[in-house]
């Protein structure tokens, strides 16, 4: 979970808590309970590292609005530098499945 802020249309400070659902080096997709127009400035700090960019799609879903986040320029995301406790390492899933295989195969 992070702290979202941006300024709406009538300059008036906004935030609100949102849900990291993916992170790239790029953007992130978060999940929030409201809409955000696009083109709009936030921003979210994390231990490690703060977080800004601009609203690029929003989109509802049956559980929220999906806002995909593309970074500004001096914005990039690394996993050495912020790594979110739920962020699914497909390369150690898939270490994982292959040893499961082999070991299935060995044992049958």
């Amino acid at each position: 979970m992070v702290d979202l802020r941006w300024v709406d249309e009538k300059d008036r400070p906004q935030h609100t808590t949102a849900l990291l659902e993916d992170i790239s080096a790029c953007g992130a997709c978060l999940q929030l309970e409201i809409a955000l127009p696009l083109g709009t400035e936030v921003r979210w700090q994390c231990p490690k590292q703060s977080f800004a960019g601009f609203v690029r799609y929003c989109v509802y879903q049956e559980i929220g609005y999906f806002v995909g986040v593309e970074f500004s320029e001096d914005c990039r995301w690394s996993k050495k530098s912020y790594r979110p406790l739920h962020l699914l390492d497909l390369e150690k899933l898939a270490a994982r499945s292959k040893k499961r295989k082999k070991m299935s195969s060995a044992s049958a």
